[in-house]
């Protein structure tokens, strides 16, 4: 394994022992995605020119898609872009309302130097490359503030004009955060910041400052994402994934909120299509049954038609340039390499490693791999999450900390209901408790 940080290495293992998707490393453990590496990379390139990109990802339960969207997402911020992962669901964040998604898109929004949300830093950014730009015409000096405050207004307008054309506010928005951080106000700028992000109930007196009114609404929602692709390539980073994950949530919603929420989905499709988002790249993830389904996409032909993919072909020869990609998830190979994978990673960081090598050998984490599978009804699928949590947390854990433990004479793999989430225990094989002796 190529040299990895102790950083890295620790965040990685510490949200395996979770049980949870690591934030970041996910190229530490990528397995069988290589095929998606050429295309991917095209597609970021292709949006960092200012181009747009769209993608459907497919795959059952445990197939891998939001860790596929996370090491997506690991891809981009090293290209510079920004990213906003989004889980779609009935109440929380409903597809039908554009206002509430990107609300949820700038609260989750994150670049390589900034955690969620990074929307203050971004603007932050863009401001001070406003300033930067007309300092360097010569025309204004740096003590001249009155000059150097109404020539940045200027460029501001001259950078957001096509925005401004249809969703004046958040030109104006922005304007009025920069008279505000100006003066000194950082209260009444961060208020604003809340009102450029879609937050509700802003205090009144902000918004007078920065001449806008009431809420952000579905109608100018797709507008102010505009606005943020703007600002975001005007300060660096050229693009913004958005990943839309668990979209088959809108199966289980009543029949009129899902048939507005999949027009939304149309709508958004559409418009990049139209060249309105530059540097926009759309990826939604869904099982099978939401893109084939009459309760998913099927039930809106325009979006089934935009969506249509030939898989009636080996998955072997499924193009990665396709709208639709497939993850056909996990086998006994590749659930045994990522465990050999987790294994040489935590080496690098164990207190004893020569004897963690040793006695978590190949063989030991082939016969755990198959051993947990059956546990869930042979469903190898849904098993990678809970394999690694007892790789790390019952075995390699002990095998590092006593030096007499054996896991192949001392560990019996327990696989109990409460410790698997809904789709785990749906695919075990018992909803109770099952126990297996390793040989």
């Amino acid at each position: 394994m190529t040299a990895v940080s102790e950083v890295r290495r620790r965040e990685v293992i510490d949200a395996l022992r979770r049980g949870t998707v690591p934030q970041n490393g996910l190229d530490l453990l990528a397995v069988g995605l290589e095929r998606f590496d050429a295309a991917m990379g095209e597609d970021l390139a292709t949006v960092a020119r200012g181009g747009a990109a769209f993608h459907a990802v497919r795959g059952e339960y445990g197939a891998g898609k939001t860790f596929f969207a996370r090491w997506l997402a690991e891809q981009a911020k090293r290209r510079g872009l920004a990213v906003s992962e989004i889980q779609i669901s009935e109440t929380e964040t409903p597809l039908h309302r554009l206002e509430t998604v990107y609300r949820r898109l700038t609260e989750r929004l994150t670049t390589a130097t900034h955690q969620p949300s990074a929307l203050r830093a971004v603007v932050d950014s863009w401001l001070y490359t406003l300033e930067e730009q007309v300092l360097e015409t010569g025309e204004v000096e740096a003590e001249d503030q009155a000059g150097l405050a109404s020539s940045v207004d200027t460029l501001l307008e001259q950078r957001l004009a096509e925005v401004a054309r249809t969703t004046p506010a958040f030109a104006a928005a922005l304007r009025g955060y920069r008279q505000a951080v100006e003066s000194g106000d950082n209260a009444t700028a961060e208020a604003i910041v809340a009102w450029l992000g879609g937050q509700k109930s802003v205090a009144a007196s902000a918004r007078r400052v920065a001449g806008v009114r009431g809420d952000l609404d579905h109608f100018a929602a797709l507008g102010f994402l505009q606005g943020l692709l703007a600002v975001l390539r005007d300060c660096g980073h050229p693009g913004l994934l958005l990943v839309l994950d668990e979209t088959e949530t809108l199966q289980r919603v009543r029949g009129d909120v899902r048939e507005k929420g999949l027009n939304a989905l149309r709508q958004l499709l559409d418009e990049i299509d139209a060249g309105r988002f530059p540097g926009l790249f759309l990826v939604l993830t869904g099982t099978p049954a939401f893109f084939d389904g009459q309760q998913g996409v099927q039930r809106l032909p325009p979006l089934a038609q935009r969506l249509a993919t030939d898989f009636t072909t080996d998955a072997r020869f499924d193009s990665p340039r396709a709208v639709q990609l497939r993850l056909p998830g996990f086998d006994l190979d590749l659930l045994g390499e990522l465990g050999r994978k987790v294994r040489d990673l935590y080496v690098g960081a164990a207190r004893h490693p020569d004897r963690v090598a040793a006695v978590v050998d190949d063989g030991y984490v082939d016969l755990l791999a198959r051993a947990l599978t059956g546990e869930l009804g042979g469903r190898v699928g849904v098993a990678p999450r809970i394999f690694l949590r007892k790789l790390v947390a019952e075995v390699l854990d002990r095998v590092d900390e006593h030096p007499d433990f054996d896991p192949r004479e001392h560990y019996e793999l327990t696989v109990t209901a409460a410790e698997l989430t809904a789709g785990e225990r749906g695919a075990a094989t018992s909803a109770g408790e099952v126990d297996l002796d390793l040989p």
